[in-house]
């Protein structure tokens, strides 16, 4: 079982006092996550304002104080299409980047997720397929990049459990049907958060 954080997520500011938006913030927390178990980090790089970006200042800000904070963890960004609002700003942003996290994660749910991934395996980025719904599931299979990914990020809006539950074996289902062998990272979300966990903790 692998422990994957996610530092900061979408959120804005007004969220806690404590989020931490700015790179060395991230950092901060990055480290005493992984002092306390964490395997891998997963961030939602910031531009100096705090608002989400791609852009390859703050990426590379980003994920250079992560890895001066955090030597030898696996570091992951995501591309959500709502970050730039605009797919050719999306896919110039990741075209530019320099320092390179170890994955990224690509929303199956965005109309430009196959173009998202394959900027992504140009510049050997790992891609986190993020299936939110059966039908991001079913699009995975025809698009037949189960191979291609470094693994399935099942990350659904459900709140309620037993609606969670069934997306997501759903999902899973879908993927079995169709032989797709990789590794499923369950991420919850508010009231889902601790109940994945236990999930993932049983298989």
């Amino acid at each position: 079982m692998i422990v994957q954080t996610c530092i900061n997520g979408a959120r804005s500011a007004d969220f806690h006092p404590q989020l931490p938006l700015g790179a060395e913030a991230m950092a901060r927390d990055g480290a005493a996550c992984v002092a306390a178990g964490a395997a891998e980090l997963h961030v939602h790089a910031r531009g100096l304002d705090g608002r989400e970006s791609l852009a390859p200042e703050a990426i590379d800000r980003t994920v250079l104080a992560l890895r001066r904070a955090c030597p030898g963890t696996l570091i992951g960004v995501s591309t959500g299409a709502w970050i730039e609002n605009d797919d050719e700003r999306t896919l110039a942003a990741i075209a530019g980047w320099s320092e390179l996290p170890d994955y990224a994660s690509a929303n199956l749910s965005e109309e430009a997720a196959p173009e998202v991934m394959q900027s992504l395996r140009q510049r050997g980025i790992g891609i986190e397929a993020g299936l939110a719904s059966v039908a991001d599931a079913e699009r995975l299979v025809r698009l037949d990049r189960g191979n291609q990914v470094l693994r399935i990020l099942i990350e659904i809006s459900e709140q309620e459990l037993d609606a969670a539950l069934e997306v997501s074996d759903g999902i899973a289902a879908v993927l079995d049907r169709a032989g797709m062998r990789r590794a499923i990272l369950l991420h919850g979300a508010d009231a889902t958060v601790w109940p994945f966990v236990r999930r993932a903790a049983e298989r």
